[in-house]
């Protein structure tokens, strides 16, 4: 299944008989699938159409959808003007020209041109045609921007896989520094031990279980085992595809846990530095999955 990021934009039209269309979807990152739907006033008889159509497409993401209509029909457009609100403007404009000695020159032209006072209404029996009309534009625009969506989610999980192969790569060397680390324990113990006691001897079997209990304490093969499932989850999560993105963010937690419990059992320089490498590809990773879906 393909994967997609939640951004992209997409843009359909549909026309018939004079009558235009235009459906325009910008999309970004969101937990949830937002709409934000801005249709003409009297096109509210569609947008519970418009609405389903999205949802049953488009899974995640806050998504702006503008909706464009334009009618050729001469002999079928109507008009309806805003008595009420044109003369609100009136009577602000005259407001205006007695509180502040300023010319009111506010005539007809002018309130006609105040957005909202003019609008554009179509005849009942247009309203079957009108909501075809949209679902078809509507579709169009998700197939433009479902395209765009995938090409960008594919862009993203390459580099994800290529960050997640650097943390498989980290591992073995954790692995191998693992010992070095238990035997610059023993080393700097005994010669603590030597310069505390001076010429008596060291208790060997003292000694060797206070190693024991360090190397039991900082061991990190259950942490380093745990990050070896995680990745190797995560990159069966990508290969299955859909929508992955909560998947991913979930493991990725999880994964940052366990490099912060390499991080606090390791006293050693070498092993730091791997530790903050991983980090800093986890939180690479934390970030791009916000973007797909």
């Amino acid at each position: 299944m393909a994967i997609y990021s939640m951004t992209g934009y997409g843009k359909g039209v549909a026309e018939a008989d004079g009558l235009k269309i235009t459906v325009e979807l910008k999309s970004v990152n969101h937990r949830f699938l937002d709409l934000n739907i801005k249709l003409p006033k009297f096109f509210a008889f569609a947008e519970d159409m418009l609405r389903k159509t999205i949802q049953a497409n488009i899974q995640r993401g806050h998504l702006d959808v503008y909706v464009n209509f334009e009618d050729g029909r001469q002999d079928k457009r109507k008009i309806e003007i805003d008595y009420a609100l044109a003369e609100q403007y009136a009577l602000a404009a005259k407001e205006l020209e007695s509180k502040l000695g300023v010319v009111n020159n506010l005539g007809a032209n002018e309130i006609l041109r105040i957005p909202e006072i003019v609008n554009q209404i179509a005849d009942e029996d247009d309203e079957e045609v009108l909501s075809a009309l949209l679902q078809k534009a509507c579709l169009a625009a998700i197939e433009s921007i479902n395209k765009m969506k995938e090409k960008e989610g594919a862009a993203l999980v390459a580099d994800l896989l290529v960050k997640v192969s650097n943390i498989k790569g980290a591992l073995p060397e954790i692995q191998k520094l693992a010992p070095v680390t238990l035997e610059e324990y023993r080393t700097k113990l005994r010669e603590r031990v030597s310069e505390y006691l001076g010429e008596a001897p060291v208790d060997e079997v003292k000694l060797i279980n206070e190693v024991a209990f360090y190397s039991d304490k900082f061991c990190t093969d259950e942490e380093i085992t745990r990050l070896y499932t995680h990745v190797a989850h995560f990159e069966d999560i990508v290969k299955e595809g859909g929508a992955i993105g909560k998947k991913l963010d979930f493991i990725v937690q999880e994964m940052n846990r366990e490099s912060n419990t390499i991080g606090s059992k390791c006293n050693n320089a070498a092993i730091t530095e791997y530790v903050v490498f991983l980090k800093s590809e986890i939180e690479k990773i934390r970030e791009q999955i916000q973007n797909l879906v």
